[in-house]
């Protein structure tokens, strides 16, 4: 199986504070890694710097099996402009296109086609001509998957992608999540606060305590750690 995504002694700051000192991370195809943190652990950081948003201050992130950053999907916390965001549904899932349209001012038939394959991957295809401002928070967040899955066929990057959402929308959505991961073997990397989702689905757990201390094994390693008893007896 080949290497996607490699961390290299990576250290990120933020707010003039170092929040990532040292991580050295390596995902294959088809793995999903969970991350997992208190607030301000440096977990959407992390994410930022994988998509070459944010710059290290040391070290590296390399990409693997031909793939570049342009072609990784995104999905960030939802702010409350993208919930009011005026435009069909259709229209933001195509939106997810746009990197590989170039110069480029229109979809050709097989990116529209795309689109489509992809909202009906989501169980969305119906609400393409809606408005994407008149749907459920749990609609809302299934059309900006199937937006990031437009971009990529490899590696999809999930940042909280339940918050806001009530536990049976945020369930129905990490099914959705799961069947990508399942039937379509794209590797993930997802912050959540859903700790029995986060174990059940994950091959990797990256748990950030703080800049230095890290736990990064298989989910039977962390509920076996101390990082994991403490993590986990906080939400018993």
């Amino acid at each position: 199986m080949s290497v996607i995504l490699t961390c290299h002694s990576l250290c990120l700051g933020y707010e003039n504070r170092e929040v990532l000192h040292g991580l050295d991370l390596r995902l294959e195809e088809g793995q999903c890694l969970s991350v997992l943190g208190e607030n301000g652990a440096g977990k959407s950081t992390l994410l930022h710097a994988l998509l070459g948003l944010k710059k290290p201050s040391r070290g590296s992130v390399e990409y693997g099996a031909g793939l570049s950053r342009r072609q990784i999907g995104y999905l960030p916390q939802q702010s409350a402009a993208q919930k009011d965001f005026p435009a069909l549904a259709g229209e933001v899932v195509r939106s997810g296109l746009l990197s590989s349209c170039g110069a480029r001012a229109w979809y050709t038939r097989g990116e529209r086609r795309r689109a489509l394959e992809a909202m009906e991957l989501l169980g969305v295809r119906e609400m393409n001509r809606r408005s994407f401002r008149e749907l459920s928070g749990g609609q809302q967040r299934r059309v900006l998957l199937a937006r990031a899955l437009c971009a990529t066929q490899k590696l999809l990057l999930l940042d909280e992608p339940g918050a806001g959402l009530d536990p049976v929308a945020s369930q129905d959505l990490a099914q959705a999540i799961r069947a990508l991961h399942r039937t379509q073997g794209i590797s993930i990397v997802m912050v959540s606060h859903d700790i029995a989702t986060a174990l059940r689905e994950a091959d990797l757990v990256l748990h950030l305590v703080n800049a230095h201390e890290r736990f990064l094994g298989t989910p039977d390693a962390y509920r076996a750690s101390e990082t994991g008893a403490r993590f986990l007896g906080n939400r018993n």
